[in-house]
Formats: C-alpha cells, sequence, structure tokens
C-alpha cells in the first residue's frame, strides 16, 4: 500500500523496514557457503567441451549450450539464433516432430531452451535412468536437424507471434526492447536477441543453413551433465554419441567485439501508444568479467529489488510518481550496459520523471548507505543464489554462465564469496565509474506532454 511507506516521526519508513530486517544479516551472510562443485572437464577429438557435475539426486540435468547468440545473426537477418532456440525441437533425421518433449516430458522430466546475446542453452532434467535416451536426442539434434522449408516456414511463424505478444502487444514492449539498440553503438549487441519480423520474413532456407553449419558444430558446443550418473558410463555414452559428429573444417566465425566508449550524451523520445509516459536511462556498463560485476549486482538490488528498494520507495511510494520501476545490470560477455526505467502515475511529466529517476541513481552513487540496507541487499542476492544451487538444473547453469560470460567455470564456486566481499565503497566505485562519468543515453517514451 503506498501510505505504508509514508515518513514516521521523521523517519523514512523504509529506513525502518530495513533496519529491522537487516538485523544480523551481515553475520548471517558472511557464514554462509556453496556446495563444492566438484566437477570435471575434458574435450573430445572433434571439439566438444564436456563437463560432468555428480550431485546426490534421483534426476540429472543434460544442457548444451552452444556459442551462439544474437551477436552472431548476420547483418539483416537478425533473430536467426533465437529462430533455432525453436528449430532444434523440429524433426531430425531419426526423431519426429516434438519427439524429445515426449522423450523428456512422458517419463516426468522438462526441458526448455533459451537464447541470450552471447550463447543458446538447451537443457532439459529427467529421471536418472532416461539419460542415456536423453544424450542419444541431442547428439541427434546436433547432427541431423531437418533443416527443410516446412520446419522453418512454421517456427519462423511461432517467432514473429512472439514478437507480436511481447513487443507490440505490451504497451512499454517497444522500449523494453529498444534498451540495446539505444544503449550500444556499434556492437552486434545492438541487434535485440528476439529479432524482428522484417529480417524473419527476409531470410531464406539457405540463410538458415549456413548459419547452422557455421555454429550448431561440436567445437563451438559445451555439453554439461549434472545429477546422478556413473562417471565412466557417462563418458562412454558421451564417446559413443556424440564422438562420431564430425566439426567441419572451417573455423567458427568470429565477430568484431569492440564497442567504444560514448563520447557523448544522447536524448530520444520514442512516440507509443502507451497509457502513461515512461521515462528509461542507459549507461555503459563493463564486462560479465569485470572485477565491478559483482557489486554492480549489488547496486542492482540496493535500487531495484522488493519493496524497500531505493528507487521503488522513492519515486512510487514516497513521491507518487511512477508506478512501477527498475534497474538491471545488463552484462554480457563482450560489454555491458546499466538501464534503469520508470513508468509514471502521470504525475509528472516524463522529463520531469526522466530527471527524477537519473537524481536516484546518483544519489546511490556518493551519499551514505546504511549497514543493514546493505546487508539485506547482499542477503537477497546470496539466498537467490543458494536456491539456485538446490538443484543439478541449477549448478550446471551456473557452470555454463562462468564459463561462457566469464571464461572459467571455476568461477561459478567464487561467486559468493565476492559478493560477500562488496561493500559500500565498491559500490559507489562502480556507480561513480558507469554512472557520473558516463555520457547516458536518455529514451522518453510515450506522448509528449
Amino acid at each position: 500500500m503506498l501510505r505504508a511507506m509514508t515518513l514516521h516521526h521523521g523517519v523514512p519508513r523504509r529506513s525502518l523496514l530495513i533496519a529491522a530486517a537487516g538485523t544480523g544479516l551481515a553475520s548471517l551472510a558472511a557464514g554462509l557457503q556453496l556446495p563444492p562443485l566438484a566437477f570435471t572437464s575434458r574435450q573430445l577429438v572433434n571439439g566438444l567441451t564436456v563437463m560432468a557435475l555428480p550431485v546426490a539426486s534421483t534426476s540429472v540435468s543434460v544442457q548444451l549450450w552452444y556459442r551462439v547468440g544474437s551477436k552472431h545473426d548476420p547483418a539483416g537477418r537478425s533473430g536467426l539464433a533465437h529462430l533455432f532456440e525453436h528449430l532444434m525441437f523440429k524433426s531430425t533425421r531419426h526423431m519426429a516432430n516434438e519427439q524429445f518433449d515426449r522423450m523428456t516430458e512422458d517419463v516426468g522430466g522438462n526441458n526448455n531452451a533459451f537464447t541470450a546475446e552471447d550463447m543458446t542453452v538447451y537443457h532439459c532434467t529427467v529421471p536418472s535412468n532416461h539419460l542415456e535416451p536423453v544424450l542419444w536426442a541431442e547428439a541427434e539434434r546436433m547432427a541431423n536437424l531437418n533443416l527443410d522449408q516446412a520446419n522453418f516456414d512454421s517456427e519462423r511463424e511461432v517467432v514473429k507471434e512472439e514478437f507480436r505478444q511481447r513487443v507490440l502487444a505490451d504497451p512499454y514492449g517497444l522500449l523494453f526492447n529498444a534498451i540495446s539498440s539505444y544503449g550500444y553503438q556499434q556492437h552486434p549487441y545492438k541487434r535485440p536477441v528476439i529479432g524482428n519480423i522484417a529480417e524473419l520474413d527476409a531470410a531464406t532456407l539457405r540463410d538458415v543453413r549456413e548459419f547452422h553449419s557455421a555454429f550448431y558444430r561440436p567445437d563451438n558446443a559445451l555439453l554439461i551433465v549434472a545429477g546422478e550418473f556413473d562417471a565412466s558410463q557417462l563418458d562412454r555414452w558421451v564417446d559413443h554419441y556424440f564422438g562420431s559428429i564430425r566439426a567441419p573444417a572451417s573455423p567458427v566465425p568470429k565477430i568484431a567485439s569492440a564497442e567504444p566508449r560514448r563520447a557523448r550524451e544522447e536524448f530520444h523520445h520514442l512516440p507509443a501508444r502507451a497509457p502513461l509516459p515512461a521515462a528509461l536511462v542507459i549507461w555503459q556498463g563493463p564486462k560479465a568479467a569485470s572485477e565491478l560485476a559483482p557489486a554492480l549486482q549489488v547496486a542492482q538490488a540496493l535500487l531495484a529489488q522488493g519493496d524497500s528498494a531505493r528507487l521503488t520507495e522513492a519515486l512510487v511510494y514516497r513521491q507518487r510518481v511512477a508506478q512501477s520501476v527498475g534497474f538491471d545490470a545488463l552484462l554480457n560477455a563482450d560489454a555491458g550496459l546499466l538501464a534503469a526505467y520508470a513508468v509514471s502515475t502521470g504525475a509528472l511529466s516524463g522529463e520531469l520523471l526522466l530527471k527524477q529517476l537519473v537524481a536516484e541513481v546518483e544519489r546511490l552513487a556518493h551519499e551514505p548507505v546504511l549497514p543493514e540496507e546493505l546487508a539485506k541487499a547482499k542477503a537477497q542476492l546470496l539466498n537467490k543464489l543458494l536456491v539456485e544451487r538446490e538443484t543439478p538444473e541449477g549448478r550446471a547453469l551456473a557452470l555454463g554462465h562462468a564459463l561462457l560470460l566469464r571464461g572459467d567455470a571455476s568461477l561459478a564456486e567464487r561467486e559468493l564469496a565476492q559478493l560477500q566481499a562488496v561493500g559500500v565503497a565498491d559500490v559507489q566505485r562502480a556507480l561513480r565509474r558507469h554512472v557520473l562519468q558516463a555520457a547516458k543515453v536518455s529514451v522518453l517514451y510515450g506522448d509528449k506532454r
């Protein structure tokens, strides 16, 4: 409720909540430990990297990470990487359409996939005694996918409909979809992961086949198996099903990854039929492997995680000028962005809301932070991290992200310690560098007032 966050005897209600919730959090967070990720890693002759992570469980997670994401989309063909997230569930030489679903869901498991700027990941969890058929199916999808016109046409329509629902139908979909386009100057990250309808329509079956040949290959993939399995048996199955897949003679295509430092500030107005105006501010961020990344995660939690977070308390509850707010540290392998947004209540014009949004982010960079406030934000992050590591799937995802985004799988084991070590000075140093000392891009969304 709005009144729950008003001033109480001259002290912001947020401070009272933080003080209550923060009691003992610092000592609790300091005592948390992650279970060790006792993984092994090897590489097949064809270049496939294989990681095995034993976890006491009745299930097993099988994940195939391809080092291909939206940054690899050809010019004028954005959305191809995302399209393959869907195409890989179609038929192969020895599997019918949606047979992979039957092999996982019908035995009590699940499967899914996601596409990001740097990767496309296929993951499933099944009872441990179904590990072998899933390994066969993943190898089959890698080597023998049916890339015919019928499959291409049907999945292209699915992706186009996804664009309509997520971007066009959502009143603020165009705003969030434009973050990468406005935030990056030269890097292929400028192209939104989802693609767009015009470029999907322009793609041909030849484009799709060339993309698959270039990137869907064993020497561009990482196989992670986590859960209950016999290690020697797993090695034999992997060698048998994946070892015979040949890597193309040509090298995996590389992309130009340089992103220059922004020299001047920009302002954009993005007209839209939105119920209320919104403001978006974007700053350049570091790579995911940056030493400042943990501090920016904490900054994100301080600004936008929970009802007592700074942006929510200031703009939603106290000033009542925004109905929703957010701040994200969007850090990728080559470069990153920091993005803050606020959707107006109508009390302020978009321009004034933009100023208030920037002021609240900048305030964190130079004003004092209560120890209890920092402890609460870190405890939220650490709790989320520990919950994710409770399952074989979560541990495997941690390994994959650490390797593909930060270049070292073992960093997954040090993630908690890095967050625990973040202090106020680290948060403010990161924000001074990437907010106060950086040129920002401001975007006003909706009708001008």
